[in-house]
């Protein structure tokens, strides 16, 4: 599986990702092959090395012949409305996969502007993203990305800026409220940059080719392209793209996104108490609960309550934790979690059902394990020790796993 890391430390822009693609391997004759199929005609594009901070990048230049924003009867130029621009991807040569990948990011484009402007999503103009080149970014990515046989795309949390920007609404505040709709969701910050440092376009390839937000995964490093954004900025105002396999051919564990970790420190609270808060905490949608025994100052032995859970979530089980312990404040921290793909068995065990978690690596199961449930039952309906049942339910699910006959009476 060949995977695609985007750091986005110094936000994400149609250009800047067109650039690290070219750097990394694409070329621009790739980038220009990778268009054709698109019939788009009335601009050029260029390619020039340059530096950001002193750091060297690639920077794409889409150059629009003069007249040719206007041709579609809007009497603007950056006024084409999203029927259009779906029709004339719809109707153009491109594979089947790029189409509609390049159609779902126009989409969520004129979603996010719809919302904002109160409009329908037929009637709203794409002012900022609209244009040839916005087709230019959005058709070059997805395609650039399928010529350079990207399987996987997983990007950085995105670092948004503050500020204001000029629009062709005026004035608005950073991130401008498209930027804003279409990130909800995923990882974002300001950070201490004044500017725009995602656009709408940036945005909107992000949040639609992104399988997952977070570290860079696991994977041997095949190449690095590094894409520049227009401005100088404090800091190198550049996309980097690590271009990586993923190991001995390995497949990589389906990321399940990001999740959150709540934690805190106790050394004050009635151990009674936290059987009971961690079971309302499980109750309100947390993922998983524990407790790690510590040595608090003035050597006080402690625990530390730790709480995994969806970001969505943090903010009842963070009311839950203010309201059931004795803590006075608590850490929040984002992990990125990947999970085997599993499958569920049953197995007969004593003229019972047993059902049996299967995960599995590279199509093989290599996890095995008995729902605690279903054993305790039949432990204490047969009067058997639960590590017995245990140990003759993984049995007979490897037995049925491997397809092998289980010898009567075993």
């Amino acid at each position: 599986m060949r995977i695609a890391y985007f750091d986005a430390g110094a936000g994400v822009s149609g250009d800047m990702i067109l650039g690290a693609l070219v750097d990394a391997g694409l070329g621009l004759e790739g980038l220009k092959e990778a268009l054709r199929p698109l019939g788009l005609s009335g601009y050029r594009i260029s390619v020039e090395e340059t530096k950001r901070a002193g750091l060297r990048a690639m920077r794409v230049i889409v150059t629009v012949d003069e007249g040719e924003e206007d041709e579609h009867g809007t009497g603007e130029p950056h006024g084409r409305r999203l029927p259009e621009i779906l029709t004339l991807i719809e109707r153009s040569a491109l594979a089947p996969p790029i189409k509609e990948r390049a159609i779902l990011v126009f989409r969520r484009l004129g979603e996010a502007e719809a919302r904002v402007h109160g409009r329908s999503i037929t009637e709203t103009h794409l002012h900022e993203v609209g244009a040839v080149d916005a087709l230019v970014d959005v058709v070059g990515t997805v395609a650039g990305l399928a010529a350079l046989g990207v399987d996987r795309v997983v990007f950085s949390p995105l670092r948004l800026g503050y500020g204001t920007v000029n629009t062709a609404h005026g004035l608005l505040p950073i991130p401008p409220p498209a930027v804003a709709e279409l990130v909800k969701g995923v990882p974002v910050y300001a950070g201490d940059c004044e500017g725009e440092m995602v656009t709408p376009t940036g945005a909107a390839l992000a949040t639609t080719l992104a399988a997952s937000f977070g570290p860079m995964p696991f994977m041997v490093l095949k190449a690095v392209g590094i894409g520049a954004g227009a401005a100088e900025r404090s800091i190198p105002n550049v996309l980097r793209l690590f271009l990586g396999e993923d190991g001995e051919g390995n497949e990589v564990p389906e990321a399940s996104g990001e999740l959150a970790v709540l934690e805190t420190n106790l050394d004050d609270m009635n151990p009674e108490f936290c059987g009971y808060l961690a079971g309302r905490l499980l109750a309100a949608g947390a993922l998983d609960v524990w407790w790690t025994a510590v040595q608090m100052k003035k050597g006080r032995p402690g625990l530390v309550l730790h709480v995994l859970t969806r970001p969505e979530d943090t903010a009842r089980l963070r009311s839950l934790i203010f309201t059931e312990s004795t803590t006075l404040g608590l850490r929040e921290s984002r992990v990125l979690r990947y999970a085997l793909p599993r499958e569920s068995l049953t197995v007969e065990l004593a003229g019972e059902t047993v059902r049996v978690k299967v995960g599995r690596w590279c199509g093989r199961p290599v996890q095995v394990a008995p729902e605690y449930e279903d054993a305790r039952r039949v432990a204490e309906n047969t009067g058997q020790a639960l590590k017995e049942v245990y140990r003759a339910a993984t049995a007979l699910a490897w037995a049925k796993l491997t397809a092998a006959e289980i010898e009567p009476g075993r």
